[in-house]
Parts: C-alpha cells; sequence; structure tokens
C-alpha cells in the first residue's frame, strides 16, 4: 500500500522561503501561496514599500514574513540578505522571481537594454541561486524555483521580445546545469514556464483588445492564466511531492507549447 500522504507532500511547514520580485504580480501571489501551505516568508523585492506590502498581507492573515529591499543583480547586496536570513536559521527554498522585459525591435534595441534584461533574468537568477545554494549544501537540502517563460522555448510571439526571450531561454538551461551540479548536495532546482499572466506586468499588452483576443486564440485553452494558477505549480516544485524531481521546467501554459 502506497505511503503517500498528500497532506504532508505539498505541505511546507517549518520551511523558511525566499521570494524575488515577491512585490507585486506572480512574486506577491508565491509569497502568499508558500505562507498558506506553511513556509516563514522572506519577501526580496527592489521596491521595498511593495515587499512590505507583500509581507503585511501575509502577516494580516495571521503567517509569518519579512520584507527586504534587495537588488538582484547586485552580488554584494544578495550576499548580504542571505546571510542574514541564514543567520537565523536555515534556507529552505527559493524562488527567483525578479524578472525585465523591453520590449523593442532588436534592431532598434539598445546594448543598455540589452544588459539591463540580462542583469535581472539571467545574472540575477544566478547570483541567487549560487547564494542560496551555499547555505543549501552544507544542509544537504533545499528546492529552487526559477521562473522561465514560453518565451524561452519557442521564438514565435505576437511582439519583439529579444532579449527578454534569450535571457528566458538562458534560465531552462541554467536550471538544468545547476540541477546536475548540485543534485548531490541535495538541492533540487527547477523552473516554471508559464504563458502570459493577468498582472501588471503585461497591462500594456492585455489593455489590447486586439493582442488579448490574439493570445487567447494562440492558446489551446482559450485564455491567459491567472496569478494562482502559475502558483500551483511552483509551491508543487518546492514541495516534497516534487522530491524526485530536477532539472525540469514546468510549462503552465494552456497548450500553447503542445502546438
Amino acid at each position: 500500500m502506497s505511503g503517500f500522504d498528500p497532506k504532508h507532500a505539498f505541505s511546507l511547514s517549518g520551511k523558511v522561503a525566499l521570494v524575488t520580485g515577491g512585490g507585486k504580480g506572480i512574486g506577491r501571489g508565491v509569497a502568499l501561496g508558500m505562507a498558506r501551505s506553511g513556509a516563514r516568508v522572506h519577501v526580496l523585492d527592489r521596491d521595498l514599500e511593495a515587499a512590505e506590502e507583500t509581507a503585511g498581507l501575509i502577516v494580516k492573515e495571521g503567517m509569518a514574513a519579512k520584507a527586504h529591499r534587495v537588488d538582484v543583480g547586485d552580488e554584494a547586496e544578495i550576499t548580504a540578505v542571505m546571510a542574514a536570513i541564514a543567520s537565523e536559521g536555515a534556507i529552505d527554498i527559493l524562488v527567483n522571481n525578479a524578472g525585465l522585459a523591453i520590449r523593442k525591435p532588436s534592431v532598434d534595441l539598445s546594448i543598455a537594454d540589452w544588459d539591463a534584461v540580462l542583469k535581472v533574468n539571467l545574472t540575477g537568477v544566478f547570483l541567487c541561486a549560487r547564494a542560496a545554494a551555499r547555505h543549501m549544501i552544507p544542509n544537504k537540502t533545499g528546492a529552487i524555483v526559477n521562473l522561465a517563460s514560453i518565451m524561452g522555448l519557442s521564438g514565435g510571439g505576437l511582439y519583439p521580445n529579444i532579449s527578454y526571450q534569450a535571457t528566458k531561454g538562458a534560465v531552462v538551461n541554467l536550471t538544468r546545469a545547476l540541477a546536475v551540479e548540485w543534485a548531490p548536495f541535495g538541492v533540487r532546482v527547477n523552473a516554471v514556464a508559464p504563458t502570459w499572466v493577468r498582472t501588471d506586468f503585461i497591462k500594456p499588452l492585455t489593455d489590447s483588445p486586439d493582442l488579448l483576443a490574439r493570445m487567447n486564440a494562440m492558446t489551446p485553452l482559450g485564455r491567459i492564466a491567472e496569478i494562482d494558477e502559475v502558483v500551483g505549480g511552483i509551491v508543487y516544485l518546492a514541495s516534497p511531492a516534487a522530491a524526485m524531481v530536477t532539472g525540469h521546467t514546468l510549462a503552465i501554459d494552456g497548450g500553447f507549447l503542445a502546438q
């Protein structure tokens, strides 16, 4: 008879979870989802006021959370905040959610814009994962979930977004490489690849009835995703239920990539 216990398998009780870009959008949803699953949450964001608002929502529900101001592209800031959090106990979960998109035709995209996106979407993911792993490896356990995108697994799209697509594709393989490197130490590394998600991040797109209709038409389920539909996959990958899952990118895309 199976010993599977869903209440334990999907619980994050007693875990410490860090969420970058947790001040709003998917990051806020993930922070709330982690807390509701039992984790003590640290909300990391360049916008401290937004991070504090997310932490406040968690505390208001009777759960534990702290806000931290950090630029994911700044190695010194990341090292310092990880050390401060680790001084209070283990770092069990990291969700690399912070992201940036500069949507311009490739021939018009400046190197400054290219570098800005790489700094957040790729270098920031690596720096945060590395800093967290330095605390996870001695404990022989840990779960890291990176935010990729369907645009990191497809060259298509409705608008030019080359730096975003390039970085999200790199995150997919960064996830694989770190998963293999850190597996001997019990640290799992996975990613999720969402479709378009209804957030302020893509509000300029969803505000266009034509673009929104085209997004829906390109998705077999016929609509874009809501934040909570992405949160579930992230909580799963961070939970004991995914104990044998590493190096995987989970598409949460309404069937977009199946076409």
